[in-house]
Protein backbone atom coordinates (compact mmCIF):
# COMPACT_ATOMS: atom_id res chain seq x y z
CA UNK A 1 0.00 0.00 0.00
CA UNK A 2 0.99 3.69 -0.63
CA UNK A 3 2.08 6.02 1.94
CA UNK A 4 -0.89 7.97 0.72
CA UNK A 5 -2.91 5.00 1.18
CA UNK A 6 -1.89 4.02 4.47
CA UNK A 7 -2.33 7.40 5.88
CA UNK A 8 -6.13 8.01 4.29
CA UNK A 9 -7.76 4.20 4.79
CA UNK A 10 -7.75 4.91 8.86
CA UNK A 11 -9.44 8.33 8.17
CA UNK A 12 -11.75 6.34 5.96
CA UNK A 13 -12.58 3.82 8.30
CA UNK A 14 -13.17 6.65 11.04
CA UNK A 15 -15.50 8.55 8.91
CA UNK A 16 -17.56 5.79 8.21
CA UNK A 17 -17.71 4.42 11.53
CA UNK A 18 -18.26 7.58 12.78
CA UNK A 19 -21.24 8.52 9.61
CA UNK A 20 -23.46 5.39 10.83
CA UNK A 21 -22.69 5.53 14.68
CA UNK A 22 -24.41 9.63 13.93
CA UNK A 23 -27.05 8.45 11.86
CA UNK A 24 -28.36 5.46 14.33
CA UNK A 25 -28.46 7.78 16.96
CA UNK A 26 -30.33 9.90 15.85
CA UNK A 27 -32.69 7.32 14.74
CA UNK A 28 -33.28 5.87 18.00
CA UNK A 29 -36.64 5.70 19.30
CA UNK A 30 -38.42 8.38 21.44
CA UNK A 31 -41.23 9.34 23.09
CA UNK A 32 -43.23 10.57 20.99
CA UNK A 33 -45.87 12.61 23.21
CA UNK A 34 -43.13 14.55 24.93
CA UNK A 35 -41.02 15.14 22.50
CA UNK A 36 -44.42 16.31 20.06
CA UNK A 37 -46.73 16.77 23.11
CA UNK A 38 -49.35 18.43 20.52
CA UNK A 39 -50.32 15.13 18.92
CA UNK A 40 -52.04 14.31 22.62
CA UNK A 41 -54.11 17.46 21.60
CA UNK A 42 -54.01 17.90 17.82
CA UNK A 43 -56.56 20.22 17.95
CA UNK A 44 -53.95 23.09 18.24
CA UNK A 45 -51.96 21.87 15.14
CA UNK A 46 -55.59 22.25 13.24
CA UNK A 47 -55.95 25.73 14.69
CA UNK A 48 -52.56 26.93 13.61
CA UNK A 49 -52.88 24.79 10.25
CA UNK A 50 -56.19 26.99 9.61
CA UNK A 51 -54.69 30.13 10.33
CA UNK A 52 -52.08 29.11 7.61
CA UNK A 53 -54.33 28.92 5.07
CA UNK A 54 -56.70 31.54 5.48
CA UNK A 55 -53.71 33.96 5.36
CA UNK A 56 -52.64 32.72 2.35
CA UNK A 57 -55.89 32.66 0.89
CA UNK A 58 -56.19 36.54 1.65
CA UNK A 59 -52.72 37.05 0.43
CA UNK A 60 -53.60 35.28 -3.01
CA UNK A 61 -56.58 37.03 -3.11
CA UNK A 62 -55.93 40.68 -1.71
CA UNK A 63 -51.93 40.88 -2.65
CA UNK A 64 -50.50 38.20 -5.38
CA UNK A 65 -51.27 40.19 -8.40
CA UNK A 66 -50.42 43.56 -7.04
CA UNK A 67 -47.14 42.68 -5.68
CA UNK A 68 -46.61 40.82 -9.30
CA UNK A 69 -47.36 43.90 -11.16
CA UNK A 70 -45.51 45.97 -9.11
CA UNK A 71 -42.28 44.41 -9.50
CA UNK A 72 -42.89 44.16 -13.55
CA UNK A 73 -42.91 48.05 -12.89
CA UNK A 74 -39.17 48.04 -11.38
CA UNK A 75 -36.59 49.36 -12.95
CA UNK A 76 -33.53 47.11 -14.57
CA UNK A 77 -30.66 47.95 -11.94
CA UNK A 78 -33.00 46.77 -8.86
CA UNK A 79 -33.56 43.91 -11.18
CA UNK A 80 -30.54 42.67 -11.51
CA UNK A 81 -29.14 43.84 -7.95
CA UNK A 82 -31.85 41.34 -6.69
CA UNK A 83 -31.38 38.74 -9.14
CA UNK A 84 -27.38 38.58 -7.95
CA UNK A 85 -28.62 37.82 -4.59
CA UNK A 86 -31.45 35.73 -4.81
CA UNK A 87 -28.66 32.74 -5.59
CA UNK A 88 -27.42 33.04 -1.98
CA UNK A 89 -31.14 31.50 -0.91
CA UNK A 90 -29.83 28.30 -3.07
CA UNK A 91 -29.53 25.47 -0.13
CA UNK A 92 -26.00 24.57 -1.92
CA UNK A 93 -24.75 28.14 -0.51
CA UNK A 94 -25.16 27.09 3.22
CA UNK A 95 -25.38 22.61 2.91
CA UNK A 96 -22.33 21.48 1.32
CA UNK A 97 -19.90 23.47 3.81
CA UNK A 98 -22.21 21.52 6.53
CA UNK A 99 -21.94 18.72 4.91
CA UNK A 100 -17.99 18.85 4.28
CA UNK A 101 -17.43 19.86 7.81
CA UNK A 102 -19.48 17.01 8.90
CA UNK A 103 -17.08 15.17 6.79
CA UNK A 104 -14.00 16.14 8.05
CA UNK A 105 -15.16 16.06 11.66
CA UNK A 106 -16.30 12.84 11.24
CA UNK A 107 -12.73 11.52 9.53
CA UNK A 108 -10.48 13.18 12.64
CA UNK A 109 -9.32 10.90 15.58
CA UNK A 110 -10.66 10.85 18.28
CA UNK A 111 -9.21 13.60 21.34
CA UNK A 112 -7.45 12.03 23.95
CA UNK A 113 -9.44 13.52 27.19
CA UNK A 114 -12.76 13.36 27.97
CA UNK A 115 -13.77 16.93 28.00
CA UNK A 116 -11.92 16.72 24.58
CA UNK A 117 -14.06 14.42 23.66
CA UNK A 118 -17.08 15.92 24.96
CA UNK A 119 -16.21 19.30 22.64
CA UNK A 120 -15.24 17.41 19.64
CA UNK A 121 -19.08 15.67 20.11
CA UNK A 122 -21.01 19.02 20.67
CA UNK A 123 -19.13 20.60 17.48
CA UNK A 124 -20.15 17.45 15.55
CA UNK A 125 -23.88 17.69 17.13
CA UNK A 126 -23.87 21.34 16.23
CA UNK A 127 -22.95 20.86 12.50
CA UNK A 128 -25.30 18.21 12.06
CA UNK A 129 -28.15 20.05 13.69
CA UNK A 130 -27.38 23.04 11.15
CA UNK A 131 -27.43 20.31 8.19
CA UNK A 132 -30.19 18.68 9.02
CA UNK A 133 -32.58 21.39 10.01
CA UNK A 134 -31.40 23.73 7.07
CA UNK A 135 -31.87 20.28 4.54
CA UNK A 136 -35.15 18.43 5.21
CA UNK A 137 -37.30 21.90 5.67
CA UNK A 138 -35.79 22.07 1.95
CA UNK A 139 -36.32 18.77 0.49
CA UNK A 140 -39.72 18.54 1.71
CA UNK A 141 -40.40 22.36 0.17
CA UNK A 142 -38.94 20.58 -3.42
CA UNK A 143 -41.71 17.55 -3.04
CA UNK A 144 -44.54 19.43 -1.88
CA UNK A 145 -43.89 22.07 -4.31
CA UNK A 146 -44.66 19.52 -7.21
CA UNK A 147 -47.19 17.99 -5.97
CA UNK A 148 -49.41 21.14 -5.26
CA UNK A 149 -48.66 22.50 -8.84
CA UNK A 150 -49.21 26.04 -8.46
CA UNK A 151 -48.43 28.59 -11.52
CA UNK A 152 -45.65 30.95 -11.59
CA UNK A 153 -45.98 34.79 -12.19
CA UNK A 154 -47.57 35.00 -15.61
CA UNK A 155 -46.80 37.75 -18.24
CA UNK A 156 -47.68 41.01 -17.61
CA UNK A 157 -51.41 41.63 -17.62
CA UNK A 158 -52.30 37.56 -17.68
CA UNK A 159 -51.34 37.03 -13.84
CA UNK A 160 -53.20 34.99 -12.19
CA UNK A 161 -52.49 33.48 -8.78
CA UNK A 162 -55.17 31.04 -8.75
CA UNK A 163 -53.57 28.56 -11.81
CA UNK A 164 -52.94 25.19 -10.07
CA UNK A 165 -52.24 21.73 -11.93
CA UNK A 166 -50.98 19.16 -9.39
CA UNK A 167 -48.43 16.81 -9.55
CA UNK A 168 -47.60 18.44 -13.21
CA UNK A 169 -43.58 18.25 -12.29
CA UNK A 170 -42.57 20.98 -13.89
CA UNK A 171 -40.92 24.46 -12.95
CA UNK A 172 -43.25 26.46 -14.51
CA UNK A 173 -45.95 24.95 -11.74
CA UNK A 174 -43.59 24.70 -8.99
CA UNK A 175 -43.93 27.91 -7.21
CA UNK A 176 -45.85 27.23 -3.90
CA UNK A 177 -44.25 27.03 -1.31
CA UNK A 178 -40.71 28.84 -2.23
CA UNK A 179 -37.88 26.37 -2.09
CA UNK A 180 -35.30 29.80 -1.72
CA UNK A 181 -37.79 31.33 1.25
CA UNK A 182 -37.62 27.72 2.65
CA UNK A 183 -34.36 27.34 2.91
CA UNK A 184 -33.57 31.10 4.00
CA UNK A 185 -36.26 30.85 6.93
CA UNK A 186 -34.81 27.60 7.64
CA UNK A 187 -31.08 28.86 7.92
CA UNK A 188 -32.56 31.95 10.29
CA UNK A 189 -34.26 29.73 12.67
CA UNK A 190 -31.52 27.17 12.45
CA UNK A 191 -28.20 29.70 13.26
CA UNK A 192 -30.94 32.14 15.55
CA UNK A 193 -31.21 28.72 17.66
CA UNK A 194 -27.77 27.95 18.29
CA UNK A 195 -26.20 31.76 18.31
CA UNK A 196 -29.55 34.02 18.99
CA UNK A 197 -26.98 36.94 18.58
CA UNK A 198 -27.26 36.73 14.96
CA UNK A 199 -30.56 36.33 14.43
CA UNK A 200 -31.32 40.17 13.29
CA UNK A 201 -28.38 39.25 10.74
CA UNK A 202 -30.24 35.80 9.88
CA UNK A 203 -33.28 38.09 9.56
CA UNK A 204 -32.14 40.39 7.33
CA UNK A 205 -30.85 37.99 4.98
CA UNK A 206 -33.72 35.80 5.19
CA UNK A 207 -36.22 39.13 4.23
CA UNK A 208 -33.97 40.20 1.61
CA UNK A 209 -34.10 36.62 -0.15
CA UNK A 210 -37.94 36.63 -0.13
CA UNK A 211 -38.34 39.75 -1.76
CA UNK A 212 -35.43 38.81 -3.96
CA UNK A 213 -37.66 36.35 -5.21
CA UNK A 214 -41.08 38.52 -5.82
CA UNK A 215 -39.05 41.39 -7.24
CA UNK A 216 -37.78 38.29 -10.16
CA UNK A 217 -41.26 37.52 -10.40
CA UNK A 218 -40.17 34.11 -9.64
CA UNK A 219 -43.03 33.19 -6.91
CA UNK A 220 -45.80 35.00 -5.52
CA UNK A 221 -45.69 36.81 -2.21
CA UNK A 222 -48.14 33.71 -0.76
CA UNK A 223 -45.29 31.32 -2.10
CA UNK A 224 -42.47 33.48 0.06
CA UNK A 225 -44.61 33.50 3.27
CA UNK A 226 -45.48 29.43 3.24
CA UNK A 227 -41.44 29.02 2.81
CA UNK A 228 -41.13 30.85 5.83
CA UNK A 229 -43.21 28.88 7.22
CA UNK A 230 -41.74 25.70 6.04
CA UNK A 231 -38.59 26.90 7.16
CA UNK A 232 -39.34 27.52 10.17
CA UNK A 233 -41.89 24.74 11.76
CA UNK A 234 -39.42 22.36 9.86
CA UNK A 235 -36.19 23.64 12.05
CA UNK A 236 -38.69 23.39 15.34
CA UNK A 237 -39.42 19.98 15.06
CA UNK A 238 -36.07 18.69 14.08
CA UNK A 239 -34.60 21.34 17.48
CA UNK A 240 -37.54 18.93 19.53
CA UNK A 241 -36.21 15.55 18.02
CA UNK A 242 -32.69 16.47 18.35
CA UNK A 243 -33.67 17.22 21.95
CA UNK A 244 -35.51 14.59 22.15
CA UNK A 245 -32.68 12.20 21.79
CA UNK A 246 -30.42 14.50 23.94
CA UNK A 247 -28.04 15.73 21.33
CA UNK A 248 -27.38 19.19 21.63
CA UNK A 249 -30.83 20.11 23.42
CA UNK A 250 -33.07 18.42 25.96
CA UNK A 251 -36.88 18.75 27.12
CA UNK A 252 -37.75 19.96 30.38
CA UNK A 253 -40.32 19.10 32.33
CA UNK A 254 -42.88 21.56 31.35
CA UNK A 255 -42.26 20.30 27.87
CA UNK A 256 -39.82 23.57 26.67
CA UNK A 257 -36.25 22.85 24.64
CA UNK A 258 -33.06 23.74 26.39
CA UNK A 259 -29.83 24.37 24.64
CA UNK A 260 -27.01 22.57 26.36
CA UNK A 261 -24.08 24.91 26.61
CA UNK A 262 -21.86 24.99 23.60
CA UNK A 263 -17.84 24.52 23.89
CA UNK A 264 -16.16 27.77 24.51
CA UNK A 265 -13.46 28.81 21.33
CA UNK A 266 -10.67 28.36 23.86
CA UNK A 267 -11.39 25.40 24.49
CA UNK A 268 -12.24 24.43 20.91
CA UNK A 269 -8.68 25.81 20.00
CA UNK A 270 -7.18 23.49 22.69
CA UNK A 271 -8.78 20.28 20.72
CA UNK A 272 -7.97 21.28 18.00
CA UNK A 273 -3.84 21.57 18.64
CA UNK A 274 -4.48 18.00 20.24
CA UNK A 275 -5.97 16.77 17.32
CA UNK A 276 -3.92 17.94 14.45
CA UNK A 277 -0.94 17.62 16.58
Amino acid sequence: MSSDGSILSPAARRLHANVIASLKRLTRPIDWETAFPWIREPRHVLIGAAVVVAAMLLCMTLIDSGATRLAQTLPRWIVDFFNFLTDFGKGAWVLWPLGLTFVALAALPRAITPIAQAVQAAIMVRVGFLFVAIGLPGLFSSIVKNMIGRARPGVPGRIDPFVFDPFHWAPAYASMPSGHATTAFAVLAAFATLWPRWRTVALIYAVVIIVSRVVLQAHFVSDTLLGAVVGTVGVILIRRWFAAQHLGFSITADGRVRQFPGPSVRRIKAVARELLA
